[in-house]
């Protein structure tokens, strides 16, 4: 069985082992792919493997042999499902191994943004802290979270697991989400009120036709002038120039991102020019041990359909 990894350094830049999916078959492991090279690729592939790729109608017909697509990631908008299910292509997603780390660097984004230990720290080695008394410490305002509202707009494990985080850090917690959850740490709000009230907004939900685009110029005028928008979720939740416009102008007072709506992020992007404006590459899921977990879980779909078992198929829902 030829099996094709056709991004495998998104996932593995060398430190872990492919072994649980090298044990199905005949190996190739590309770091990257071209968009243009993926077609080639997958020539003469019976299972491929990706992290990012886009593969729609083009390559699945220049892969007669494909038969299972294996996701390294949850969410799977990139792959034309149709198109599988045409071939008779098994598309799988790894659901749910990154819920502690995603929920991790939201707070992780939020205690820069409050705490600013990066920039004190740099402050301190240039002698500042001795300079004169508490100089270094008044660049930029430093933020108590107990006793303020953390909002999560998406109320699945992540915004669950976020949701704790930040009521053992005293926060009140608020959320709203197409379903309510037992498991949700917090108050159930109307949209509008979410906005309103959030000193702290955590987006975790899906980028849907209700979803896309949902911090827009109009919601972001609905929120606190001290307020900070967290995104480790989808980029296409926020529009980027609205953002940006609402950061430079003081609609609200800060935001940290691990998304954004091209990635990777495009020089013009407005987000790099904006005020007060926090933004990683899209890590929240990169710890090593959960990357080895996302590639064990990989492995273990592909041997549930070489069984003849359902495992995490996406492309037969709906």
């Amino acid at each position: 069985m030829n099996i094709v990894i056709l991004d495998a350094y998104s996932v593995n830049p060398g430190d872990i082992d492919w072994a649980p999916i090298e044990r199905f078959g005949s190996l190739k492991v590309y770091d990257n792919t071209p968009a243009d090279e993926v077609a080639a690729r997958l020539k003469d592939a019976d299972v491929v493997f990706t992290n990012r790729e886009r593969i729609g109608e083009a390559e699945f017909a220049a892969a007669p042999n494909l038969r299972f697509l294996g996701l390294f990631a949850t969410g799977y908008d990139k792959i034309d499902l149709a198109a599988a299910r045409k071939r008779g292509v098994a598309v799988c997603n790894v659901p749910g191994y990154s819920t502690d780390s995603v929920a991790q660097h939201a707070i992780a984004l939020l205690l820069e943004l409050t705490n600013r230990t990066r920039a004190l720290d740099a402050e301190v080695r240039k002698g500042r802290w001795t300079l004169r008394p508490g100089d270094c410490a008044w660049d930029e305002p430093i933020v108590a979270l107990s006793g303020k509202t953390f909002g999560v707009l998406g109320t699945g494990a992540i915004g669950c697991a976020a949701a704790r985080i930040a009521g053992a850090l005293g926060m009140r917690v608020i959320g709203h989400s197409r379903s309510r959850r037992a498991a949700f740490a917090g108050t159930y709000v109307s949209l509008e009120e979410l906005f309103g009230q959030s000193d702290v907004l955590s987006l975790h939900c899906a980028a849907s036709e209700e979803t896309r685009g949902i911090v827009n110029r109009d919601t972001l005028a609905k929120m606190k002038r001290s307020a900070i928008l967290i995104n480790t979720a989808r980029g296409a939740l926020v529009e980027s120039g609205d953002l940006a416009e609402a950061l430079n102008k003081g609609t609200i007072y800060a935001a940290g991102v691990d998304v954004v709506s091209s990635e990777p992020i495009r020089p013009d992007d407005p987000l790099l020019g904006a005020k007060n404006c926090l933004i990683t590459p899209h890590v929240a899921w990169m710890p090593v041990d959960v990357r080895k977990r996302l590639v064990e879980i990989a492995a273990e779909n592909l041997n549930a359909f070489l069984n003849g078992t359902r495992l995490n198929r996406v492309d037969l829902e709906g």
